[in-house]
């Protein structure tokens, strides 16, 4: 018999909402009573018409801003998630309240999960170190914590956490809606193999938007070609002069549009200089298509070299434009034969994380 399980999640982060949705939509097939407490700015199109939508607050930030200093809304945040009478109540983004409202609720006598993204904050990130402050806040304070690497489970581990309340897989959601994303999970994907790299997602600093475009630049001087190279699909501001076959698409990128630009692409590429994990390569894998990481954070745990992809330092232009030269000339049956692995791998993770999962919630 299923249990009642209360997601919160305060900010409207859409990456935070693909997680959390993927989450509930897994609890609802476990037969769970799903709630979600969240801000009325949410992406609602993400969630099942299963997932019950609950909006007490109207948050634009994580927090660590002047809306963490609203104390009427925390309490009514508080009855919101009291009134529910959880069984389970799965913290799955960041905000400052987080750790107050998990000592509110230990002490009320509520099972608590909280899901820790980033161990260690982003370069320039933010409240860099608040955010390392609020993270030991929350682990102390959280009966349970999930965190998307083999790495940050053992530094936890080191840090005094028994193994039994600390617990790790792979992400393994994609960038789609709900209907959409079961689709491709069970569809065979659908390929072909255009001349370019394809970068995805909001063009950060910490991404190692540089450096890729200094290897691409790179591509470019030693081809004799005029194909596109790379693609970079989000928004973000980019130099006057990008170098010859980069394309940058400026644009909010929906479902249709990013599944035609991972249905065509050779690889995906995550030239990240500063990391701990990333959904793209599970992502990429759905779909049938290599990876090209830099070995930042834990994103090399997910990437088999060889045979589901590459594997380059990062911050190393030269490295990097040689994995995507590599890429570039390889015939589409070995591009299919590397992409058919990463599918499987992909089936795989999305094995271990519903069994784990379930483990998780029945505990």
């Amino acid at each position: 018999m299923g249990s009642i399980l209360v997601y919160v999640l305060l900010s409207p982060t859409f990456g935070m909402h693909q997680y959390t949705a993927d989450l509930a939509h897994q609890a609802l097939m476990l037969g769970h009573e799903v709630h979600v407490v969240t801000t009325s700015r949410l992406p609602r199109d993400r969630y099942m018409a299963q997932v019950q939508i609950h909006t007490p607050v109207a948050h634009c930030s994580t927090g660590f801003t002047g809306e963490g200093a609203r104390p009427l809304e925390l309490g009514r945040l508080w009855r919101c998630i009291k009134g529910l009478r959880p069984d389970r109540v799965h913290f799955t983004g960041a905000h400052l309240w987080n750790p107050l409202l998990l000592a509110m609720l230990r002490q009320a006598g509520y099972a608590t999960i909280h899901t820790l993204h980033d161990l260690d904050p982003h370069i320039a990130a933010p409240h860099g170190r608040l955010i390392r402050l609020w993270n030991w806040f929350v682990i102390a304070a959280a009966h349970q914590l999930l965190v998307h690497a083999e790495r940050y489970q053992q530094r936890l581990l080191r840090h005094g956490r028994s193994a039994a309340c600390v617990h790790a897989w792979p992400l393994s959601h994609t960038f789609l809606g709900a209907g959409a994303a079961t689709q491709l999970c069970t569809a065979a994907p659908n390929r072909t193999w255009e001349p370019w790299v394809l970068f995805f997602g909001r063009l950060e600093v910490y991404k190692g938007i540089n450096v890729l475009l200094a290897a691409a630049k790179a591509v470019a001087e030693n081809s004799i070609e005029s194909f596109p190279s790379l693609v970079l699909a989000g928004r973000g501001v980019l130099p006057d002069r990008l170098p010859p076959g980069v394309i940058h698409l400026d644009r909010h990128i929906d479902d249709a549009l990013g599944c035609n630009l991972f249905q065509r692409c050779r690889a995906l590429v995550l030239p990240y200089t500063s990391a701990t994990q990333s959904a793209l390569p599970a992502t990429a894998y759905a779909f049938g298509k290599p990876v090209i990481v830099a070995d930042s954070g834990a994103l090399a745990e997910v990437v088999i070299p060889g045979k589901t992809g590459w594997v380059v330092p990062p911050n190393d232009a030269p490295a990097l434009a040689v994995a995507i030269d590599a890429v570039r000339v390889a015939t589409p049956s070995t591009l299919a034969g590397i992409g058919e692995a990463g599918r499987q791998k992909f089936e795989k993770l999305r094995q271990v994380q519903a069994e784990k999962l379930a483990a998780l919630y029945a505990g």
